[in-house]
């Protein structure tokens, strides 16, 4: 017989195979079809090893993985909300904390604590751990978005502005990776992939 604890851990398991079919407005490299949050999850992690080295402060590389990998769980209830979606943005840390609560809550309490707290970290944003996995959670959709020729940066009200503030928080986090950025947009600039 199972115990409770597994039964916990693995009901939280089948549940978060969900985040497969959360569609972001991002499109593969290669492809027209919409990346996954599961994917992007992914891709952060894989960015989180290969690039901590540019990080402007120590970090815990994997306490950066583990943010990375659970940080869009919540979507699962609360739905990718488009960075750029100004009334999507108004009720989504209502819709996220109640996603949190039930979400996290199918796992044993101590693990249900330990998923919240590095969920809660990343989004305040107020560790050296939490803004580098910001600045790669921002970086992701620009590198994807620059090999699809602007593919999400063509929607209406997108254009450099709001993406150089989207990026702000590399800037100070990753200057190197700022300086990437820089070049990145300013290039799509120049080829027609995003306004100025």
């Amino acid at each position: 017989m199972v115990n409770e604890r597994l039964s916990q851990q693995i009901k939280f398991i089948v549940e978060i195979d969900k985040l497969k079919q959360i569609l972001r407005q991002s499109v593969i490299i290669g492809s027209k079809k919409n990346e996954n949050d599961a994917e992007h999850s992914w891709h952060l992690a894989v960015m989180a090893i290969l690039l901590s080295e540019y990080a402007a402060q120590e970090i815990d590389v994997l306490k950066v993985i583990k943010m990375v990998l659970i940080h869009d769980l919540v979507e699962i209830d609360a739905g990718d909300t488009f960075c750029y979606d100004e009334k999507g943005n108004l009720d989504k840390e209502e819709r996220e904390q109640r996603a949190a609560e039930r979400i996290f809550n199918l796992l044993p309490k101590d693990q249900a604590q330990e998923i919240y707290d590095l969920w809660q970290e990343f989004e305040n944003m107020n560790t050296p751990a939490a803004c580098f996995a910001a600045c790669l959670d921002r970086m992701q959709p620009f590198i994807l978005n620059y090999h699809t020729n602007g593919h999400t940066w063509q929607k209406p009200g997108v254009n450099s502005t709001k993406v150089y503030q989207r990026a702000a928080v590399v800037k100070e986090n990753a200057p190197i990776l700022w300086e990437f950025v820089q070049e990145l947009i300013e290039d799509a600039i120049t080829k027609g992939y995003l306004i100025r």
